[in-house]
């Protein structure tokens, strides 16, 4: 009796396209999607559930099944799948009363628009601290005819061409064929159905299935029954009947293609529409070209519809139309009013173009009260296209993924170990998953991912352990390969900071590789903060930070990201930061923590400490002079000029304050951020304009940062004639435009 279920359940599963893993006493423990992923594995393993629950009784058992859909590690030598989703579903497996079928939450999310399915009481499951959602799986239909509610834009010109095709199988009397291929959710089905609102003619469709008994004729047989009836001549009516299943009589390929001619002909003006013939059997594809070539007096269009997969299975299959990503002006089109503009901007970037894509995203958008869900069917369906690629492109692609959007040919050839990349890049855009871009490394070629799921549907594939790896060798190329590059810190410190986030979510953190990470993203932050973009500066500084903290304070770094915050914030930071770097023994960063805290509060005292300012920073430069710490130094001098000599109005001490502080920011290898308050300095200083003109011109960086650029206006104010040409109201009117651009507002731009 064993043998006889485990050779049944064995064969349902391998039918819908699983692999049975292993059988545990009496238990079938089966997986969808491994070694081969499938777009609708969910609902192949619904499908698979459902006829393993009608098979049970004929079998003279009872069974109870549950079915769940999740991330597992996959590839190992002892087994196909193993991971809490595994885990998961045999415990719905156990849960499910005799003859029921269980499903996770993810699984009906999947197979939601084809599965009828009942919510039961949420399970309390062994190893989970949350009550798990469970559906009872009550039935599994046909899959509904796609729906196209949203608008018809674009393909203006696709549509002509199709039009044109019609009215010559009008005007000739002979059978048309179009074939259009394109991506999955580009618009083929819909650009078919705004063609058949506009024409009158008998309208039948059919559509090839990826999988199952008795595919090869099943589109043919869907149009025969749609026409409901037979061709008048005897023997092709006869070889209709045996197809359809109504007769015992042996027919040929041969004659039910000739037979599907006659019918198609005797019910013409005709317009049949396959759709999905990618998944076409070979005599299916002989049959189309037999009514094609052999049709005559009657008006057929035979439109064809396939994903780009035909063209590798049948490079000499002549395709009219192929469907290209939709416009930015057209995708605007399609989102809703409602969605915001910033999350319009990453719907269109993300979905490339892509109408199903978009109004997929769009829904989601909606839902979820704007945040950019990509819903699971997109993540299926983008893994079961790269899924099917070869193992080398496959693995180009992924490659190109850890770089990011956009990516090098040479980063992918220095991450590929053996063979040219050359060849398969080029595949790769003949399959339209990438195009060629503009490269941001001399000497290379640049690719970009046809639209940002790609890309991340790529990553995704590749496991932590590899990522890790991927994104440090990519950093060390690249900063061997592009030392001269803009944004050399914020890039390497993206890469390494994955690098070093997947060991420590594998348990092996690395210490070097944080702090390196960490000192990039830093850097990037200055930089940020230079250029006047206090929002990223902000989020660089905490990315390092949450890096290095688990190894050591840095005050510094603490303070500089403090600054970005309102005064009692400041000081409240300062404070603690003070107290750790006393506990932890440093007393230069102590000393500097508590000149920053007293900086920060007399922005909000009703009487500000000057004096105890500046005896703190007075006895902290000694001890960051000891410790040669440049860069607090320059902080401590900057704090004792404008917090210090300008409080008391001794605007000549200020500026003797504010240079010291440029030269020790100087000595840091940090841009000079007390530009601006030497140039505030100078202006209400006793000097005469062209005495501090020139005192700025001595200490100006070859590109002055937004800030510096605000000044000369104020300064042409308190000027007279001056040894130079300066106009100084445009030059200031740009730099407070620049400042808006950046979305910083102070007093000086008010």
């Amino acid at each position: 009796m064993l043998a006889r279920y485990f050779e049944r359940m064995k064969g349902i599963v391998e039918a819908h396209g699983g692999t049975v893993e292993k059988f545990i006493g009496d238990a079938v423990m089966a997986v969808f999607g491994v070694p081969q992923v499938h777009e609708d594995d969910a609902l192949r393993a619904c499908r698979a559930a459902v006829e393993m629950r009608e098979a049970l009784p004929k079998l003279g058992v009872q069974a109870r099944i549950g079915v769940n859909t999740g991330e597992v590690v996959t590839g190992t030598k002892e087994r196909l799948a193993t991971g809490d989703a595994v885990n998961v579903a045999a415990r719905l497996e156990q849960t499910a009363a005799p003859g029921e079928v269980l499903l996770g939450t993810d699984t009906l999310r999947l197979a939601e628009a084809v599965v009828e399915a009942e919510r039961v009481e949420s399970l309390e499951l062994k190893g989970k601290a949350e009550p798990v959602a469970a559906w009872r799986l009550l039935d599994v239909h046909e899959a509904p005819d796609r729906r196209h509610e949203s608008r018809f834009v674009g393909r203006r010109r696709e549509l002509e061409t199709l039009r044109r095709a019609w009215q010559r199988a009008l005007e000739a009397k002979r059978c048309e064929r179009v074939t259009i291929v394109g991506d999955a959710g580009v618009g083929k089905s819909r650009l078919a159905q705004e063609l058949l609102a506009s024409i009158e003619a008998t309208i039948v469709r059919g559509r090839c299935l990826p999988y199952g008994e008795g595919i090869t004729y099943w589109p043919v047989v869907e149009v025969i029954k749609q026409l409901n009836g037979l061709p008048s001549e005897p023997d092709a009516a006869s070889a209709l009947r045996a197809l359809l299943g109504q007769t015992d009589h042996a027919t040929s390929g041969e004659e039910i293609a000739w037979a599907f001619r006659k019918l198609l002909e005797e019910r013409a003006p005709l317009f049949c529409v396959f759709d999905d013939i990618q998944w076409g059997e070979a005599t299916f594809f002989d049959l189309i070209e037999h009514v094609t070539l052999l049709s005559s007096g009657a008006p057929i269009l035979l439109l064809c519809m396939a994903r780009l997969d035909l063209t590798e299975r049948r490079p000499e299959w002549p395709v009219a139309l192929r469907l290209e990503p939709l416009r930015d002006d057209d995708v605007d089109l399609l989102l809703p009013e409602a969605i915001p503009p910033d999350a319009r901007e990453k719907i269109g970037r993300a979905a490339g173009g892509n109408p199903l894509f978009i109004t997929e995203m769009a829904a989601m958008a909606h839902e979820t009260e704007g945040e950019i869900v990509v819903p699971p069917t997109l993540k299926a369906l983008l893994a079961a296209r790269l899924d099917q690629l070869d193992p080398s492109e496959r693995s180009v692609l992924e490659r190109g993924a850890v770089e990011g959007e956009i990516f090098h040919r040479g980063a992918v050839q220095a991450l590929t170990q053996g063979g040219q990349v050359t060849p398969r890049l080029a595949a790769l855009a003949r399959k339209q998953l990438i195009h060629p871009d503009k490269a941001l490394l001399p000497g290379d070629d640049a690719f970009r991912f046809r639209h940002l799921l790609i890309r991340d549907a790529a990553y995704d594939a590749v496991p932590k352990a590899a990522r890790a790896e991927l994104h440090e060798h990519f950093a060390d190329r690249l900063e061997e390969r592009a030392p001269d590059l803009v944004e050399l810190d914020e890039i390497l410190g993206f890469h390494l900071d994955q690098a070093t986030r997947y060991r420590a979510e594998l348990g092996r953190p690395d210490q070097a590789l944080a702090e390196r990470a960490g000192e990039h993203l830093a850097a990037a932050g200055l930089r940020a903060r230079w250029r006047g973009d206090a929002r990223a500066a902000a989020v660089l500084y905490e990315r390092a930070l949450e890096l290095t903290r688990p190894l050591g304070l840095d005050v510094y770094l603490e303070l500089e990201l403090a600054a970005m915050q309102l005064p009692r914030e400041r000081a409240a930071i300062g404070k603690e930061t003070a107290r750790r770097a006393r506990e932890a023994g440093e007393e230069a960063g102590e000393a500097l923590a508590l000149v920053f805290t007293a900086e920060a509060r007399s922005h909000f005292a009703d009487e500000p400490a000057v004096d105890k300012l500046e005896r703190l920073a007075h006895a902290a430069v000694p001890l960051l002079e000891q410790a040669q710490d440049h860069a607090a130094l320059a902080r401590v001098w900057d704090a004792l000029g404008y917090g210090v000599a300008n409080f008391r109005g001794r605007f000549e001490e200020w500026a003797q304050a504010a240079k010291q502080a440029l030269h020790h920011f100087e000595l840091a290898g940090y841009p000079p951020f007390a530009l601006s308050s030497f140039a505030h300095a100078l202006i209400l200083g006793p000097r005469p304009a062209d005495a501090a003109l020139q005192a700025l011109d001595s200490v100006l960086p070859p590109h002055p940062g937004p800030w510096t650029l605000a000044f000369p206006g104020p300064a042409a104010r308190h000027a007279r004639p001056l040894p130079r040409s300066l106009d100084a109201g445009p030059a200031g009117r740009r730099a407070v435009a620049r400042t808006y651009r950046r979305g910083t507002r102070t007093g000086t731009t008010r």
